[in-house]
């Protein structure tokens, strides 16, 4: 079997930060998605939030997090679109979080299921990494997806890059 990623696009958020990054017409000729981000808040929330197709709709989503912070261990489970940590603007200035989610199957007829990883970053206090494992309870093929830091705006040079995947 013969795998290959090729990026579809990257987004950089410019000077004065963005409220959300959008990836829209997203093609329908691969296997499974992957997303690379880079993030900051603008605020102290950690959160964020992943739309798919434009559904804001809560009860649409479910997710289980795993997570650590150094010093203590946590997990949780909810009905929502939370499937990553960015680093929060109480940070060490100029860090940033960095993330992995991968989506398997988005064009199938299928729940979407999406697996996560995240760091946050701190230099010298607490930061934490976290493992969600969600599920978008839809069959409908993936075309555009949203990543909104909940309740605040990404800061200037957080990045996210689509990847395409194609198993052959």
């Amino acid at each position: 079997m013969t795998i290959t990623y090729n990026l579809i696009q990257t987004i950089t958020v410019g000077s004065g930060g963005a409220s959300t990054i959008t990836f829209s017409s997203i093609p329908q000729t691969y296997t499974d998605l992957e997303f690379v981000v880079s993030g900051r808040a603008t605020t102290d929330n950690p959160t964020l939030q992943v739309f798919i197709n434009n559904d804001q709709t809560s009860a649409n989503y479910s997710f289980k997090l795993a997570e650590g912070n150094g010093s203590a261990a946590s997990g949780a489970a909810a009905s929502q679109p939370w499937l990553m940590r960015i680093t929060p603007s109480s940070a060490s200035a100029s860090q940033f979080s960095n993330g992995k989610m991968y989506i398997p199957r988005y064009t199938g007829s299928v729940y979407k299921t999406i697996i996560t990883d995240s760091v946050t970053e701190n230099n010298g206090t607490t930061a934490y990494t976290a493992l969600h494992v969600g599920v978008w309870l839809s069959n409908t093929a993936i075309t555009s997806i949203v990543l909104d830091p909940y309740g605040t705006n990404f800061a200037e040079f957080s990045s996210a890059s689509l990847y395409g995947i194609l198993n052959t």
